[in-house]
Protein backbone atom coordinates (compact mmCIF):
# COMPACT_ATOMS: atom_id res chain seq x y z
CA UNK A 1 0.00 0.00 0.00
CA UNK A 2 0.88 3.81 -0.86
CA UNK A 3 2.14 5.96 1.95
CA UNK A 4 0.77 9.55 1.44
CA UNK A 5 3.11 12.53 1.03
CA UNK A 6 2.98 13.21 4.31
CA UNK A 7 3.04 10.24 6.12
CA UNK A 8 6.64 9.44 4.22
CA UNK A 9 7.40 12.65 5.30
CA UNK A 10 7.45 15.01 2.33
CA UNK A 11 5.20 18.20 1.49
CA UNK A 12 3.09 18.17 -1.72
CA UNK A 13 3.35 20.73 -3.81
CA UNK A 14 0.87 20.00 -6.28
CA UNK A 15 -0.14 16.58 -8.17
CA UNK A 16 1.93 14.44 -8.44
CA UNK A 17 5.12 16.42 -7.23
CA UNK A 18 6.39 16.73 -3.79
CA UNK A 19 9.53 18.06 -2.23
CA UNK A 20 11.13 17.11 1.01
CA UNK A 21 13.54 19.44 3.44
CA UNK A 22 16.08 17.79 5.12
CA UNK A 23 17.88 18.19 8.27
CA UNK A 24 21.42 19.29 8.72
CA UNK A 25 21.47 22.23 6.00
CA UNK A 26 17.94 22.38 5.11
CA UNK A 27 18.48 21.40 2.02
CA UNK A 28 15.29 20.62 -0.16
CA UNK A 29 14.61 17.47 -2.40
CA UNK A 30 11.99 16.40 -4.74
CA UNK A 31 10.19 14.16 -6.51
CA UNK A 32 8.22 14.11 -9.64
CA UNK A 33 5.84 10.64 -9.99
CA UNK A 34 4.96 9.19 -13.64
CA UNK A 35 3.17 6.51 -14.43
CA UNK A 36 5.73 3.79 -13.27
CA UNK A 37 8.62 5.80 -13.08
CA UNK A 38 9.70 8.45 -10.48
CA UNK A 39 12.42 11.50 -10.80
CA UNK A 40 13.71 12.62 -7.65
CA UNK A 41 15.96 15.81 -7.60
CA UNK A 42 19.06 15.88 -5.68
CA UNK A 43 20.44 12.91 -3.60
CA UNK A 44 20.64 14.90 0.37
CA UNK A 45 24.38 15.02 1.44
CA UNK A 46 25.36 11.51 2.08
CA UNK A 47 24.96 7.57 1.53
CA UNK A 48 22.58 6.99 4.45
CA UNK A 49 20.50 10.19 4.03
CA UNK A 50 20.35 9.47 0.24
CA UNK A 51 18.79 5.94 1.30
CA UNK A 52 16.21 7.75 2.86
CA UNK A 53 15.11 9.92 0.51
CA UNK A 54 15.13 6.60 -1.72
CA UNK A 55 13.03 4.77 0.58
CA UNK A 56 10.32 7.53 1.26
CA UNK A 57 10.10 8.08 -2.11
CA UNK A 58 9.77 4.74 -3.36
CA UNK A 59 6.84 4.50 -0.22
CA UNK A 60 5.04 7.42 -2.13
CA UNK A 61 5.34 5.83 -5.69
CA UNK A 62 4.69 2.69 -5.19
CA UNK A 63 7.45 1.10 -7.25
CA UNK A 64 11.02 2.34 -7.94
CA UNK A 65 13.27 5.39 -8.59
CA UNK A 66 13.89 5.68 -12.05
CA UNK A 67 15.86 9.02 -12.52
CA UNK A 68 17.66 11.06 -10.27
CA UNK A 69 18.48 15.05 -11.41
CA UNK A 70 21.23 16.62 -9.55
CA UNK A 71 20.74 20.29 -9.92
CA UNK A 72 24.35 21.45 -8.68
CA UNK A 73 27.61 19.78 -7.61
CA UNK A 74 27.49 20.79 -4.16
CA UNK A 75 27.80 18.24 -1.02
CA UNK A 76 24.16 18.51 0.39
CA UNK A 77 22.84 18.00 -3.02
CA UNK A 78 24.88 14.91 -4.23
CA UNK A 79 26.43 12.97 -1.39
CA UNK A 80 23.50 10.68 -1.27
CA UNK A 81 23.64 9.65 -4.98
CA UNK A 82 25.52 6.22 -4.64
CA UNK A 83 21.92 5.70 -2.87
CA UNK A 84 20.40 5.67 -6.35
CA UNK A 85 21.90 2.67 -7.97
CA UNK A 86 20.05 1.49 -11.34
CA UNK A 87 18.29 5.40 -11.66
CA UNK A 88 19.53 7.19 -14.72
CA UNK A 89 21.32 10.50 -13.33
CA UNK A 90 21.49 13.78 -14.91
CA UNK A 91 23.12 16.73 -14.05
CA UNK A 92 24.61 19.74 -15.85
CA UNK A 93 27.28 18.87 -18.16
CA UNK A 94 30.70 19.70 -16.42
CA UNK A 95 29.37 17.75 -13.20
CA UNK A 96 30.98 14.55 -14.29
CA UNK A 97 34.62 16.40 -14.53
CA UNK A 98 33.81 18.01 -11.13
CA UNK A 99 33.28 14.29 -9.67
CA UNK A 100 36.15 12.46 -11.75
CA UNK A 101 38.56 15.33 -10.86
CA UNK A 102 36.89 16.95 -7.68
CA UNK A 103 35.74 14.56 -5.36
CA UNK A 104 38.55 15.33 -3.28
CA UNK A 105 37.53 18.99 -2.50
CA UNK A 106 33.50 17.94 -2.20
CA UNK A 107 34.65 16.04 0.85
CA UNK A 108 37.17 18.73 2.23
CA UNK A 109 34.21 20.97 1.74
CA UNK A 110 31.58 18.62 3.25
CA UNK A 111 33.89 18.49 6.00
CA UNK A 112 34.58 22.23 6.41
CA UNK A 113 30.41 22.66 6.99
CA UNK A 114 30.32 20.19 9.63
CA UNK A 115 29.58 16.61 7.93
CA UNK A 116 31.14 14.00 9.92
CA UNK A 117 34.77 12.99 7.86
CA UNK A 118 33.89 9.31 7.48
CA UNK A 119 30.89 9.93 5.84
CA UNK A 120 31.78 12.95 4.44
CA UNK A 121 34.96 10.10 2.60
CA UNK A 122 32.38 7.17 1.79
CA UNK A 123 29.81 9.64 -0.01
CA UNK A 124 32.99 10.75 -2.05
CA UNK A 125 34.18 7.62 -2.89
CA UNK A 126 30.82 6.50 -3.73
CA UNK A 127 30.24 9.17 -6.20
CA UNK A 128 29.50 8.10 -9.66
CA UNK A 129 29.10 10.07 -12.89
CA UNK A 130 26.19 11.16 -14.35
CA UNK A 131 25.68 9.71 -17.81
CA UNK A 132 23.00 11.82 -18.84
CA UNK A 133 24.62 15.72 -19.49
CA UNK A 134 22.47 18.04 -20.39
CA UNK A 135 23.53 20.80 -22.59
CA UNK A 136 20.49 23.11 -23.07
CA UNK A 137 17.01 21.19 -22.47
CA UNK A 138 16.14 17.45 -22.19
CA UNK A 139 12.22 16.64 -21.75
CA UNK A 140 12.09 13.17 -19.73
CA UNK A 141 8.74 11.00 -20.49
CA UNK A 142 7.61 9.65 -16.97
CA UNK A 143 4.63 8.10 -18.75
CA UNK A 144 0.66 8.85 -17.79
CA UNK A 145 1.41 12.02 -19.60
CA UNK A 146 3.84 13.58 -16.77
CA UNK A 147 7.08 15.05 -18.47
CA UNK A 148 9.90 16.68 -16.91
CA UNK A 149 12.39 19.46 -18.30
CA UNK A 150 15.26 19.59 -17.25
CA UNK A 151 17.30 23.14 -18.44
CA UNK A 152 20.85 23.90 -18.02
CA UNK A 153 19.99 27.00 -16.65
CA UNK A 154 24.14 28.33 -15.50
CA UNK A 155 26.29 29.25 -14.39
CA UNK A 156 25.27 31.42 -11.43
CA UNK A 157 25.37 29.23 -7.68
CA UNK A 158 27.81 27.30 -9.81
CA UNK A 159 29.24 26.55 -13.28
CA UNK A 160 26.87 24.04 -13.25
CA UNK A 161 23.03 24.91 -12.63
CA UNK A 162 20.28 22.60 -13.41
CA UNK A 163 16.41 23.46 -13.18
CA UNK A 164 13.68 21.02 -13.26
CA UNK A 165 10.48 22.71 -14.57
CA UNK A 166 7.47 19.96 -14.12
CA UNK A 167 4.43 21.32 -16.46
CA UNK A 168 0.89 21.23 -14.37
CA UNK A 169 -1.37 23.42 -13.20
CA UNK A 170 0.41 24.91 -11.13
CA UNK A 171 3.71 24.75 -12.98
CA UNK A 172 6.79 23.74 -10.11
CA UNK A 173 10.46 24.42 -11.07
CA UNK A 174 12.69 22.75 -8.64
CA UNK A 175 15.72 25.60 -8.77
CA UNK A 176 18.44 24.57 -7.04
CA UNK A 177 20.69 27.00 -4.67
CA UNK A 178 19.69 29.47 -7.86
CA UNK A 179 17.36 30.41 -5.24
CA UNK A 180 17.68 30.27 -1.43
CA UNK A 181 14.76 31.25 0.73
CA UNK A 182 15.52 30.36 4.25
CA UNK A 183 18.58 32.95 3.91
CA UNK A 184 20.98 34.37 1.36
CA UNK A 185 21.85 32.74 -1.34
CA UNK A 186 25.03 31.50 -0.87
CA UNK A 187 28.33 32.43 -3.44
CA UNK A 188 31.59 30.32 -2.77
CA UNK A 189 34.65 29.93 -4.72
CA UNK A 190 32.87 28.22 -7.41
CA UNK A 191 30.06 30.75 -8.12
CA UNK A 192 30.07 32.93 -10.96
CA UNK A 193 28.49 35.80 -9.21
CA UNK A 194 28.34 38.00 -12.63
CA UNK A 195 26.10 35.19 -14.40
CA UNK A 196 24.04 34.62 -11.93
CA UNK A 197 20.91 37.34 -12.27
CA UNK A 198 21.16 36.36 -16.45
CA UNK A 199 20.90 32.50 -15.14
CA UNK A 200 17.70 33.83 -12.69
CA UNK A 201 16.18 35.87 -15.51
CA UNK A 202 16.35 31.94 -17.43
CA UNK A 203 14.71 30.36 -14.76
CA UNK A 204 11.54 32.99 -14.23
CA UNK A 205 11.39 32.57 -18.39
CA UNK A 206 11.22 28.97 -18.04
CA UNK A 207 8.43 28.45 -15.41
CA UNK A 208 6.75 31.83 -15.96
CA UNK A 209 5.03 34.19 -13.65
CA UNK A 210 2.44 31.89 -12.16
CA UNK A 211 4.69 29.05 -11.21
CA UNK A 212 5.93 27.72 -8.07
CA UNK A 213 9.44 28.22 -7.29
CA UNK A 214 10.82 25.60 -5.27
CA UNK A 215 14.11 26.33 -3.82
CA UNK A 216 17.11 24.51 -3.08
CA UNK A 217 16.83 25.80 0.89
CA UNK A 218 13.93 27.17 2.00
CA UNK A 219 10.32 27.66 1.46
CA UNK A 220 8.51 27.23 -1.77
CA UNK A 221 8.18 30.93 -3.44
CA UNK A 222 6.81 32.93 -6.19
CA UNK A 223 7.61 34.30 -9.49
CA UNK A 224 8.22 37.67 -7.54
CA UNK A 225 10.27 36.54 -4.69
CA UNK A 226 12.78 35.17 -7.56
CA UNK A 227 12.59 38.93 -9.31
CA UNK A 228 13.17 40.40 -6.01
CA UNK A 229 16.21 37.77 -5.45
CA UNK A 230 17.68 38.53 -8.81
CA UNK A 231 17.56 42.10 -8.36
CA UNK A 232 18.81 41.65 -4.93
CA UNK A 233 21.89 39.71 -6.35
CA UNK A 234 22.42 42.18 -8.99
CA UNK A 235 22.61 45.27 -6.77
CA UNK A 236 25.24 43.12 -4.75
CA UNK A 237 27.41 41.91 -7.45
CA UNK A 238 27.22 45.23 -9.52
CA UNK A 239 25.77 43.66 -12.42
CA UNK A 240 22.45 44.53 -14.59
Amino acid sequence: MRATWEEAGWERVSAGVGRCRLPGWDCTAGLVLGAGAALVVDAGSSVAEGAWLRARAEEIAGHGVTHLALTHPHFDHVFGAAAFAGAEVYAAVGVDAVFAHGRDELRRDAVRNGLDARTAAEAARALVLPRHPVHGERTLDLGGGRQALLANVGPGHTAHDLAVLVPGDPEVVFCGDLVEESGEPQAGPDAMPSRWPAALDRLLALGGPDALYVPGHGAVVDAAFVSGQRDALAARFGVS
